[in-house]
């Protein structure tokens, strides 16, 4: 018999709102039980302990507020980090392989952010408690693991860490000025330059940081993070808003940096992950609930793993179907009406030029348009 999770989805949750159906109509609270009390921003505290699971104030909660979760047995004395009573718990972590490039693929809301916010010394993990533990309870519960080692020299400050965070699209909201100038503040190996060059940003060093695209920022961050001469480099999603060209660049770049270093790699683009990692770890759970990380695998078995939707060696089924790419031949006949007809045309812009011929759309088709990123798509 497994256990389970009270989880209280904060943002949605308005105590001044409501008649505070949860605590009303809970039948262990009916019994004198404080299963649920409440904390000083009149919010519920749902005891783990004392809760049945029947699931009456998820069904009462007007604002739908309220998860209560079922885990396996196992999972119950290996909580990694909560985020304070009632919020997101994180179970297991990865261990990244020195000199190698680790993967971690899941869905979103899992605890991947938080695995590196964990691994690069941000946040010390709080054993699933909830509240702040010292670095000796976390050595004592990984004693004997590599784990153990790792948190040590991180704990002791004999591992440099660097990251580049997941929303690159905040970066301008943090610092401002030249790219150039950001670039050379966080240049610790003098290799700059020859990053720009890879990356295709060396033309853009006298831009303005708030001037820059989604593909921009995103290698601009990138350039930032590898710059600095770190023991063990994060990366948190590299190829979000980066044409297929700018992604090999980036592939090729990191395997270039795993030669003399240590990668830990966030990514959801599945081609790029099997081309670059050594090996993977996957998240799955209930996003924004909890999060399961599992054992390493290796990178093939890994991805069909997670595309079949069933963890062999976990024995857990985390998708009720496979994801499957289904192919067919390109239909001569599209059936439908013409929607619209259009013929060649020209637009310019200062310093850019776009030239299209002409086309017809029909109802119903599906229209794809490829190319590399700024050239009119």
């Amino acid at each position: 018999m497994g256990g389970r999770i009270a989880v209280l989805k904060r943002d949605r949750c308005h105590p001044k709102r409501c008649s505070k159906e949860c605590f009303r109509f809970c039948p262990m609270v009916r019994t004198g039980d404080e299963t649920i009390t409440f904390g000083e921003d009149g919010k519920p505290i749902i005891s783990e302990i004392l809760c049945e699971g029947c699931g009456i104030c998820v069904k009462r909660c007007p604002f739908k507020a309220i998860m209560i979760l079922g885990i396996p047995t196992e999972l119950e004395e290996e909580g990694t980090h909560r985020y304070g009573p009632n919020g997101f718990i994180l179970y297991g972590l990865p261990v990244p392989r020195e000199g190698r490039v680790t993967g971690l693929l899941g869905p979103n809301g899992t605890g991947k952010s938080t695995v590196i916010r964990i691994l690069s010394g941000e946040i010390v993990p709080n054993l699933g408690r909830g509240e702040d533990v010292s670095w000796e309870d976390v050595l004592k519960r990984y004693a004997g693991s590599e784990l153990h080692d790792y948190f040590k020299r991180l704990r002791d400050g004999e591992l440099r860490c660097a990251t580049k965070p997941q929303y690159v699209d905040a970066i301008p909201r943090v610092f401002s000025g030249r790219v150039g100038a950001l670039l050379e503040r966080t240049d610790e190996k003098g290799l700059m330059n020859e990053y720009a060059s890879i990356l295709g940003i060396d033309k853009i060093l006298d831009r303005e940081i708030g001037t820059l695209s989604g593909g921009e920022l995103q290698r601009v961050a990138l350039t930032a993070c590898i710059s600095r001469d770190a023991d063990i480099y994060f990366l948190d999603e590299v190829t979000p808003y980066l044409d297929i060209h700018q992604r090999i660049n980036v592939k090729n770049l990191i395997q270039q940096l795993a030669e003399t270093s240590t990668v830990f790699l966030v990514e959801h683009d599945l081609a790029i992950l099997d081309s670059m990692a050594d090996v993977i770890h996957i998240a799955y759970g209930v996003p924004s609930a909890y999060g399961v990380i599992t054992q390493p695998k290796g990178v093939r078995i890994g991805i069909n793993e997670y595309l079949n939707g069933h963890l062999v060696k976990e024995n857990i089924r985390i998708r009720d179907k496979p994801i499957v790419f289904e192919t067919h031949l390109p239909r001569e006949d599209l059936g439908g009406n013409r929607f619209i007809e259009y013929g060649g045309f020209e637009v310019r812009y200062d310093g850019f030029r776009l030239e299209a011929d002409g086309g017809t759309l029909y109802e119903g088709e599906v229209m794809g348009i490829v190319g590399e990123n700024s050239i009119g798509k």
